[in-house]
């Protein structure tokens, strides 16, 4: 199977500069444009997808609704194991928030209490994946920056940063998961929340 996995749609926390972590706040009407606008750039190289499937949040859900209509109306598949990793403490907050209260500590990756480490995202996501490969060729899968990275990580991709909505990665799961082009459907410029 190979597996487009983007970013979802500017949410109103993206807009606010909190972190969302598994929170669900909805698309703003900037997100709504963004994924009407990678759908069309999806249209216009004629990307074809055997399913289209979202994290449960909003946000993305949101993305792949949109993307879906405009591909030809297909079905959106939801699945909550694709979902953000979880933010622990620093749900909600801005980045000068944390900064204020745990100096450095995102520059040094010193992750707060129920931060969801990337092998229990991955532990989720993979099973996930392998389901989908047994009836799929080809999928769209709308998530989030944390799961593309943590699976970035694991394959060791060359490191991207996705910190454009609508930007992602190509994955090919044969008999492992193997990272694939970085693809960026973006309209604007970088949102610069790590997850």
């Amino acid at each position: 199977m190979d597996v487009l996995i983007l970013r979802h749609g500017q949410s109103e926390w993206n807009a606010q500069g909190k972190w969302q972590g598994q929170a669900d706040p909805p698309l703003t009407e900037l997100g709504e444009q963004q994924a009407a606008s990678a759908a069309q750039q999806l249209l216009h190289i004629g990307e074809n997808f055997d399913a289209i499937v979202s994290s449960d949040l909003k946000r993305a859900h949101h993305t792949a609704e949109i993307i879906a209509l405009l591909l030809g109306g297909g079905k959106v598949t939801v699945h909550s194991e694709f979902r953000e990793r979880a933010a622990g403490i620093w749900q909600g907050l801005t980045r000068s928030e944390i900064e204020a209260s745990w100096p450095n500590a995102i520059e040094e990756q010193r992750w707060p209490e129920g931060y969801e480490p990337d092998d229990s995202i991955i532990s989720r996501v993979m099973p996930g994946l392998v389901r989908l490969a047994q009836n799929n060729k080809r999928v769209l899968l709308v998530g989030h920056a944390g799961l593309i990275r943590a699976l970035d990580r694991v394959t060791n991709a060359p490191q991207a940063a996705i910190t454009n909505h609508l930007s992602g990665r190509w994955y090919e799961l044969r008999d492992e998961l193997t990272p694939g082009s970085v693809a960026d459907f973006s309209v604007q410029t970088p949102d610069h929340d790590l997850e």
